[in-house]
């Protein structure tokens, strides 16, 4: 066998040859959900598809937005490939979207539908991601995120969740995936137990939540039991550490899948990316998947073979890699052929759930720039500045600070969506990372126009640095706070819009035109 054929049949000379089963390649397969680089599926995609793989996650290099019905021909040919392929995508709306990251998503993100807390507009919300994903041919959304984001530092969740609250996420959870499914397209609560009390980002380090199991079943699990009365087709395990579940991240800890189904679960569970720092530095990917199907798992999630941890390695070699170390585990009595089985059932029973009659699934005649106004909280705009006169007129000149220090490891790198909102206008960009202070000072003071500047965590001593220069310099300037909102109101003028995006952005724009 070599690395570009990991399809192995057998070997005479194995010890145990006579006893495995001689559909055991299509068996690894069928737990394996890959991602791969490029808008059509290469060669070795077709091959293992045709063996029996599972399906694959689309991310955002995989898509091509002037290329009209490219992911739909792409998902066809897929399932000709393989009837029963899982087309999966981290389509959650607002700041983490595949299927619109260039322009960003039209399509509020779960802070907005928190704020808001309407429960019919996040079925709503529900709705139109489904149906953006069956038109492309997709039949798994990983959303929606369930955790609650009880600590406002948390770097990967923030304004993913739908808030801070337990009963208020529960309720929205649910309200989400019953509208992603009436579409038939799975929905994926995440990520079990939960991830909202953590500080480390468990793409880069080992995530620890430290809370008793007292306090995770009071704040954190409900949620997860919400989405499981719903109806939730399927769940993604977290990456994180709870001490009294043991020191093993939960995707690789049997206690966590056993807490799952205890709870009346019995869909598909799908691991977090296997090429996340909790598992890629520690047992690496491979002995990853071993480990993960051991704890109970149904479905591997390779990950995104362009991140920048995967540097120097192919997007089948990704593949290879957990498919030889699962096959090894098989020979070698590690892991039982039950245990793929299992599974492979679960995950062929959602992809049949998913090609049956779509009952429901109506089209929402809903202004959604207009829902992501109404979740905006303003603070001081019109008491602050002393402004008689709404901040922008439609035209004119702005002047743009760009105050934000990174991305969301999980969004990715987006467009200034602000900046395209503001089309009409002639805008002046600064950021100010790439900027000193004096820099910074100096082009302010030089400044025409209204001036808005965007932070994205106003806990960020960086960001706060920034914003104090910005209005020490110009006091009449606007905040535009795409992270979360802090408790009190700010002294200066802000609005806090609950996250980054297309639709945000355009809702941001049209309260300045008002207010």
């Amino acid at each position: 066998m070599t690395s570009r054929e990991p399809h192995h049949a057998p070997s005479p000379a194995d010890a145990r040859s006579s006893e495995l089963p001689s559909d055991l390649p299509r068996l690894i397969n069928s737990v394996i959900l890959p991602g791969f680089v490029g808008t059509t599926a290469p060669p070795w995609l077709v091959r293992a598809l045709e063996n029996g793989l599972a399906g694959v996650v689309y991310f955002g290099h995989n898509i091509d937005p002037d290329a009209p019905g490219q992911v739909s021909s792409l998902s066809a040919a897929i399932r000709a490939a393989n009837p029963d392929a899982v087309i999966g995508v981290d389509e959650e709306g607002g700041n983490v979207t595949r299927l619109q990251a260039r322009d960003g998503s039209t399509i509020p993100g779960a802070a907005v539908l928190g704020a808001l807390n309407d429960p019919a507009i996040t079925t709503a919300a529900g709705r139109v991601i489904g149906r953006l994903c069956r038109d492309a041919g997709i039949n798994l959304t990983i959303a929606p995120v369930a955790d609650v984001n009880t600590n406002p530092l948390n770097p990967v969740i923030g304004v993913r969740a739908f808030g801070a609250d337990t009963a208020l996420v529960s309720a929205h959870t649910a309200a989400a995936v019953t509208g992603i499914q009436e579409l038939r397209v799975a929905a994926c609560a995440k990520h079990f137990p939960g991830h909202g009390d953590t500080v480390a980002d468990s793409h880069m380090d080992t995530a620890r939540v430290e809370l008793t199991m007292a306090e995770m079943t009071e704040f954190h699990l409900p949620p997860f039991k919400a989405a499981t009365d719903a109806g939730v087709a399927s769940m993604m395990s977290a990456h994180i550490i709870i001490p009294e579940l043991g020191e093993a991240p939960a995707t690789l800890n049997p206690a966590a899948a056993r807490l799952l189904r205890d709870m009346g679960f019995d869909g598909v569970l799908i691991t977090d990316a296997l090429d996340m720092a909790a598992v890629r530095v520690t047992v690496g990917p491979g002995e990853g998947g071993v480990l993960a199907l051991l704890a109970g798992n149904d479905l591997l999630c390779v990950g995104n073979p362009l991140n920048a941890y995967t540097t120097g390695r192919d997007d089948e070699s990704c593949y290879v890699e957990v498919y030889d170390a699962l096959f090894e585990a098989v020979v070698s009595g590690r892991l039982p052929v039950e245990v793929l089985r299992r599974a492979a059932a679960r995950t062929q029973a959602l992809a049949r759930w998913s090609a049956g009659e779509i009952v429901g699934g109506t089209h929402d005649d809903v202004d959604w720039v207009s829902v992501a106004a109404r979740a905006c909280r303003v603070d001081a705009l019109g008491a602050a500045s002393l402004r008689a006169t709404p901040v922008l007129t439609g035209s004119g000149v702005v002047t743009l600070v760009d105050a934000r220090t990174g991305h969301n490891m999980a969004a990715g790198p987006t467009e200034n969506f602000i900046a395209t909102a503001l089309a009409g206008y002639a805008v002046t960009e600064f950021n100010a990372v790439e900027l000193s202070s004096a820099e910074l000072e100096v082009a302010l003071m030089q400044a025409r126009g209204a001036v808005l500047v965007i932070v994205d965590s106003m806990a960020s001593p960086k960001q706060q640095e920034s914003l104090e220069l910005v209005f020490a310099t110009a006091p009449a300037a606007v905040c535009i706070n795409a992270g979360l909102a802090p408790v009190a109101p700010t002294t200066h003028a802000a609005i806090h819009c609950h996250g980054f995006s297309k639709v945000t952005a355009e809702a941001v724009i049209s309260l300045l035109e008002q207010t």
